[in-house]
C-alpha cells in the first residue's frame, strides 16, 4: 500500500487516472442509487395504477365478482401474482383468502390505497365505492410487488454495470495517449548523444509542456556554449604552445650541432625527448578537441582497407623498431559513410596503442568483417591486455593502465571514444586470448548505412 501511495504521489499520469476513475465510480454509484430508487418507486406506482384499472374495470362494466372465480382471482393465475377482489360489506365476502381463510379486511377502510397486514402477510389494498354504492377491495401481495419492482430497478442498473467499466478503460487509454508526447520527449532526450545539444522541437508538444521544453532548450544552449568555450580554450592553448615548443625543438637541433661533452649531449638528448613528448601531447589535445566538436558531414564513402593501409604506412617504423609483426588479416573490405579523418583518428590511435603496449617481437593484427548492417573493425595484439576492472576508466582523459612503463599521454583511447560516440559507433574491449586473459582485442562497430 505504501508503494502504491509513493507511485501515486510521484506520477501525474497515475494520479490523474485514479482521480478520474474514482470520480466516475462515485458519480456512477450516486446515479445508480438514484436510478434504482426511482425505478423501484415507479414500478410500485405502475402496480398501484394496475389496481386502479382493475377497480375501474368493475365499475365501468359492472362485472360480478364471481367473474374471478370463487376465490377472488382469475382462473389459472399464479398464486403469488394473483389480484384478489372482494366486497367490503358486512357478511359478504368473495374469495377463500390466503391459506384457506378469507381476506379479513376491515369494512371501515376509507376509499384509497392502503398497506395492511392480513393473516401475517402484507397486502396492498385499493378500496373503491362504485356508483351503485357497493364497496370493493382490490388487493395484491406486497412481496410480489416488491419483487417486480426490484427486477425492474435492477434492469435499469444494467447499462451502468456494462458502461462504467468500458468508460474506465476508455479514460485510462485517453490519459495514456495524452501523456504519450511526454514519454516520446523523454525517449528522444535519453537517446541523444553527448554532443547532440541542438534544440528540441516543440511545435508538436502540448501547450502545457512547452514551457519546460523552452527551459530545456535554453539550458542546452548554455551547455553547448560552455562546452564550445572549453574546446576552443583547449585548442587555442595547444595551438599557442606549439610555437614555443617548435622554437625549443629548433634550438635543440642547432645546439646538437655544437661541440659539447658526452654528458652535455646525453642531457640534450633527454631534453629533445621531452620536447617531442610535449609536441605529441599538444597534437593529441588538438585531435581530442576536434573529436569533441560538431561532426563534419561526409561527402563520400570510405574504404576500411584504404584507412588500414594509410595507418600502417605511418606507424610501420614504430612497429619495426620493436620487431612487431603487424598487418591486415583477410582481404574483406567495407564501405562506411563516415568522415575519413574521423575513421583515420580511430584506427591510428588504436594501432598506435597496440604497438606501444605489445612487447618486442609481438604481433598486431587488423581485420574487418560485416554483420547485420554494421562493419566490425578489429585490432588485436599480443600484449598484456586491459583487465576488467580498468576497462571503464581507460577511456578517461590522461588515464594510463596501472603498472605500465610506456611513454604516452593517456589521450589515445579518449580520442577513440569521443569519435565513436560522435559518429554513432560502438566500441568493445576484450582479450585476444580469452583462456589466458592476455592481449587486447578492440572491436569497433560502425553502421554501414
Amino acid at each position: 500500500m505504501d508503494g502504491f501511495k509513493k507511485r501515486l504521489n510521484e506520477s501525474v499520469q497515475l494520479k490523474l487516472s485514479v482521480s478520474l476513475s474514482l470520480t466516475i465510480l462515485l458519480i456512477a454509484l450516486v446515479a445508480g442509487i438514484f436510478a434504482f430508487v426511482s425505478a423501484f418507486d415507479e414500478a410500485h406506482e405502475l402496480q398501484d395504477d394496475m389496481l386502479r384499472q382493475v377497480a375501474a374495470l368493475f365499475d365501468r362494466r359492472h362485472l360480478p365478482l364471481e367473474h374471478f372465480g370463487d376465490d377472488g382471482r382469475a382462473k389459472g393465475s399464479d398464486e403469488e401474482s394473483r389480484v384478489i377482489v372482494q366486497y367490503l360489506e358486512k357478511g359478504r365476502t368473495v374469495g377463500e383468502g390466503i391459506e384457506g381463510g378469507p381476506l379479513n379486511l376491515p369494512i371501515t377502510l376509507i376509499d384509497g390505497l392502503h398497506t395492511l397486514d392480513v393473516n401475517r402477510e402484507p397486502f396492498r389494498v385499493l378500496v373503491k365505492t362504485t356508483p351503485s354504492g357497493q364497496r370493493i377491495a382490490v388487493a395484491q401481495e406486497t412481496g410480489f410487488r416488491d419483487e417486480i419492482a426490484r427486477e425492474s430497478a435492477l434492469r435499469t442498473l444494467m447499462p451502468f454495470l456494462i458502461l462504467v467499466p468500458i468508460l474506465l478503460l476508455i479514460v485510462a487509454d485517453l490519459v495514456r495517449k495524452m501523456f504519450r508526447p511526454i514519454a516520446s520527449l523523454s525517449a528522444e532526450i535519453d537517446q541523444r548523444a553527448e554532443q547532440a545539444l541542438h534544440p528540441i522541437e516543440e511545435s508538436h508538444l502540448p501547450a502545457e509542456v512547452r514551457p519546460f521544453v523552452v527551459a530545456i532548450n535554453r539550458l542546452l544552449a548554455r551547455v553547448d556554449q560552455s562546452m564550445e568555450t572549453q574546446r576552443r580554450f583547449v585548442a587555442d592553448a595547444a595551438h599557442e604552445l606549439r610555437s614555443p615548443l617548435t622554437a625549443l625543438s629548433l634550438q635543440a637541433e642547432r645546439l646538437d650541432q655544437a661541440e659539447m661533452s658526452d654528458l652535455a649531449r646525453e642531457r640534450l638528448l633527454t631534453l629533445r625527448r621531452g620536447i617531442e613528448r610535449g609536441r605529441n601531447l599538444l597534437d593529441q589535445l588538438l585531435t581530442l578537441a576536434k573529436a569533441q566538436s560538431a561532426p563534419d558531414q561526409p561527402n563520400a564513402s570510405v574504404s576500411v582497407q584504404h584507412i588500414y593501409r594509410h595507418v600502417l604506412e605511418d606507424l610501420l617504423p614504430l612497429a619495426e623498431a620493436k620487431r612487431i609483426d603487424i598487418g591486415v588479416v583477410g582481404d574483406q573490405d567495407a564501405q562506411l559513410w563516415v568522415n575519413e579523418l574521423d575513421l583515420m583518428a580511430v584506427v591510428k590511435n588504436l594501432v598506435d596503442n597496440a604497438i606501444r603496449y605489445t612487447p618486442d617481437g609481438g604481433r598486431v593484427d587488423l581485420s574487418v568483417t560485416t554483420e547485420k548492417g554494421r562493419a566490425i573493425l578489429r585490432i588485436q595484439d599480443t600484449g598484456s591486455g586491459i583487465q576488467l576492472a580498468e576497462r571503464v576508466r581507460v577511456f578517461d582523459p590522461f588515464y594510463r593502465t596501472l603498472g605500465s612503463d610506456q611513454v604516452g599521454s593517456g589521450l589515445g583511447l579518449s580520442i577513440v571514444k569521443a569519435v565513436t560516440d560522435r559518429i554513432g559507433a560502438e566500441i568493445q574491449l576484450g582479450f585476444s586470448d580469452e583462456v589466458r586473459q592476455s592481449g587486447l582485442c578492440v572491436r569497433v562497430f560502425v553502421p554501414m548505412a
